[in-house]
């Protein structure tokens, strides 16, 4: 889910206001007579959707042996079954039809008068004509957040024009579940996850059966790269499952204490694992036990924070940024109808103008979900995480050379963009207008081009963000109906489902399947470059996929390693011992005397050939330092060096030198203490 444009209206309600903080936490049927092209179901239900498009879906892959195709990296196909069921009106399919799947909810009847989420999200005054089926009079729109923009056929519109890959996002969020007034179910968060990830389940079995049984259908999903790889060379969509919640495995931070531990944490991923989730998000919107949020704006980024201390009894703290990347300014705009809400004495602090970064980074707990999911080949996603807590996260994924990073709906600060790629992750941009899109896609094209990487899109539909609205028909250069996809073998017009036809020009991106128009409308507006990078989208996610899988944690060879240091700072209670910074223990460290000239050296007990030092710093770290390898202990040669360390965890790369005795060789201290190391690690690869 991500952020939605609030319009200038009349005051909102304190239930409003709330739902608003949570959300941005967040015709004629085609014959059903047996056909002969395999891409063409044998029994689809009728009355339902039209497609309109002809031709076969291309199969195999280009020349290089490279998978073709857009990937979609962030949407949210059952969403109409989170925040209590009943905040997107409609389903994805039905066994009972089209005119089942797609109604409004029944609050909405008989004229929107009780749509509440609706209103907020729109404006005006909320009504609208809830008849779906057939006639679809004002809904799915770009702009009407709670109703159904997934169903069934209209995603396999989008495969048709040529979508590969799809992350299916399972999302939910419990505190807009508790304060919007309808709902049929719990609001447990994880109850949600597990039937959302059960009827995608349901979806592929729907789609199998038009198509004579098990396996046979175009949508497909897959707990593997190679899985993932293999539906794609068969024309087919791979479906890929990911979670993005505010309060994973229950972690909750009440007045800063976690209301988890790290047994929820490994309990919460296998589960996870085991429903075939692939990748994650560990925070959104809120702070929690695991990391600090990327920040909301204005107003109601006022309100988000009012939201946040009624829900753990901490407004969000900020301090100075340490590098370029910085999260969203929460500035001063003020947010009435929230802050009436507060206890009788509190108020929204206010912040300084430069102190512009989350204080909250990524905690211990955070740390130990993050090598949880690299633990089990899974991937995280950064959107929506703080840049403090994300630079750490890099800097953990930098010292295992994990890939498994994933950008998928530009919730990202993109000064982060060539740290993703130098891993091997994978970014996508939220599903902008295509003006839009064509100037965020330009700015880090030349980074594209440096990797030789793909790119991909969210679009994040069901996720209340808003979508792309029309350019109207009498511009410059409108999508001229019908058109061809991408590959050239599809013939795209306009899409009709019952008595109702869309037009991107008129219509913006109403529902999925105008995702194959929207893309006709970057390549008229920002040229076939942008397209052909996403056209190469679906290669370069599988790619981060398939590596995430590949990896393998290197043997650290300091690890036990004997160590002695130029001096150790005494403790009564702890020892602060050379060998606790080889012990395979984050609890433990070295620390130095309190002056600059300090080193640390460790001797593998015989000669390897090493390219990669690690060293996570305690806040007593070193501004300059470097790493010097030996052979025999006497005679040193620096490999690497820096005089800007700014703490945290570094890692040191360099050609591969032989050595048996490696010394970290502190210069100026970053502090008023001296220098102190939880862990070093010394590596071959």
């Amino acid at each position: 889910m991500t952020r939605q444009p609030l319009h200038r209206r009349r005051p909102l309600t304190v239930l409003s206001l709330l739902l608003v903080v949570m959300a941005m936490a967040l015709g004629p049927p085609p014959s059903s007579a047996a056909g002969t092209d395999w891409w063409d179901p044998t029994a689809r239900p009728a009355p339902d959707s039209q497609i309109n498009v002809t031709g076969e879906p291309f199969k195999g892959t280009d020349s290089q042996g490279e998978v073709r195709g857009f990937v979609d990296a962030h949407n949210h196909i059952m969403a109409n079954e989170a925040f209590g069921g009943r905040l997107i009106c409609g389903k994805p399919f039905s066994e009972a039809g089209v005119a089942d799947a797609l109604k409004d909810c029944p609050e909405h009847y008989p004229d929107g008068s009780l749509a509440i989420f609706d209103f907020i999200t729109n404006g005006g005054d909320g009504k609208h004509d809830p008849d779906g089926w057939p006639t679809f009079k004002d809904w799915p729109a770009h702009d009407s957040l709670t109703h159904q923009q997934n169903y069934y056929a209209w995603v396999e519109r989008a495969w048709r024009g040529g979508q590969r890959v799809l992350v299916n996002d399972l999302v939910t969020n419990g505190v807009i579940c508790s304060v919007y007034p309808f709902k049929d179910r719990s609001c447990d968060e994880m109850t949600s996850i597990r039937l959302q990830a059960k009827l995608t389940y349901d979806m592929q079995d729907y789609i199998d059966a038009m198509y004579g049984g098990p396996g046979k259908g175009w949508f497909r999903i897959v707990t593997d790269s190679a899985q993932a790889r293999e539906v794609a060379q068969q024309g087919k969509l791979a479906v890929v499952l990911g979670v993005e919640t505010s309060e994973p495995f229950g972690c909750k931070q009440i007045l800063d204490i976690a209301q988890c531990d790290k047994a929820d944490i490994d309990a919460g991923l296998d589960e996870l694992y085991d429903l075939g989730v692939r990748s994650m998000f560990l925070c959104h919107k809120f702070d929690n036990a695991l990391c600090g949020v990327r920040f909301d704006e204005g107003g109601l980024g006022t309100a988000i924070n009012v939201g946040q201390f009624l829900s753990t009894g901490t407004f969000w703290q900020t301090e100075k940024c340490t590098g370029p990347q910085h999260d969203n300014p929460i500035g001063g705009a003020a947010a009435p109808g929230a802050e009436k809400e507060l206890p009788a004495g509190v108020d929204v602090p206010t912040y300084d103008e430069d102190a512009q970064c989350n204080k909250r980074g990524l905690t211990d707990l955070g740390e130990y979900a993050v090598r949880g999911l690299m633990k089990r080949k899974m991937m995280l996603e950064i959107d929506h995480m703080g840049v403090k807590a994300t630079g750490r996260a890099l800097d953990i994924f930098e010292s295992e050379s994990y890939p498994g990073v994933i950008s998928s709906h530009s919730w990202m600060d993109l000064n982060w963009t060539e740290r993703v790629y130098r891993l091997g992750g994978f970014i996508a941009q939220y599903m902008h207008g295509s003006e839009q899109f064509g100037a965020e896609a330009a700015r880090t094209k030349a980074l594209r081009d440096k990797y030789d990487v793909g790119y991909g899109y969210g679009t994040d539909m069901n996720g209340v963000g808003g979508w792309p609205a029309p350019r109207g028909a009498d511009t410059s250069n409108p999508v001229r109906y019908p058109f061809r996809s991408t590959d050239g073998g599809a013939v795209l017009d306009r899409q009709t489902t019952g008595q109702r036809t869309w037009d991107i020009n008129t219509d913006g991106a109403a529902h999925y399947g105008l995702v194959p128009d929207w893309i006709e409308d970057i390549r008229l507006v920002a040229g076939q470059g942008v397209v052909d990078d996403l056209f190469r989208g679906a290669e370069s996610y599988l790619d981060t996929w398939g590596a995430s899988e590949r990896h393998q944690a290197g043997v650290n060879l300091a690890k036990g390693a004997p160590a002695s240091a130029s001096s150790s700072e005494s403790g009564i209670l702890t020892s602060y011992a050379p060998g606790r910074a080889v012990d395979g223990d984050r609890g433990t460290r070295w620390a130095s005397d309190w002056s600059d000239d300090q080193w640390l050296r460790i001797d593998l007990g015989s000669t390897s050939t090493v390219r990669r030092v690690t060293l996570d710093w305690e806040r007593a770290y070193a501004k300059s330092y470097r790493v010097e390898v030996s052979t025999n202990g006497t005679d040193w040669q620096s490999v690497w060096s820096t005089t800007a360390g700014d703490g945290g965890l570094d890692t040191a790369r360099f050609s591969g030198v032989p050595a048996r005795h490696v010394r970290v060789h502190g210069l100026d201290r970053g502090t008023d203490w001296g220098y102190s190391l939880y862990e070093v690690g010394v590596h071959t690869s």
